[in-house]
């Protein structure tokens, strides 16, 4: 299995888990109270928007991903939103995990 497809499972269970934070203005708030553990914007996204969310997270030093499409995005959560942050630590984990291994691959 790809390491995107884990990932959009991680997500679709942290939803369940009703552990995200969904939609613009409420990820704002969650990245700067420290709410926000991960915080996943589209790579089609517009830039200055990405630039934003980029920098908001690189100051309160969240990771920021940009790897999945707003419709990646969209099917993992059943959801048509394209920012969101991951608020448990535990989901943040794996999420983090996947990702330094989509690297090494």
């Amino acid at each position: 299995m790809n390491k995107t497809k884990e990932i959009t499972q991680v997500l679709g269970l942290a939803r369940r888990a009703n552990q995200l934070v969904l939609g613009s203005g409420p990820t704002l708030k969650a990245i700067q109270n420290q709410t926000a553990k991960v915080v996943f914007f589209p790579k089609d996204g517009g830039a200055s928007q990405r630039k934003k969310f980029s920098d908001k997270s690189q100051f309160y030093q969240i990771v920021f991903v940009d790897a999945l499409t707003k419709e990646e995005i969209s099917q993992a959560i059943g959801m048509n939103r394209s920012v969101l942050a991951v608020s448990d630590t535990g989901f943040a984990k794996k999420i983090n995990q996947l990702l330094e291994e989509k690297e090494r691959n």
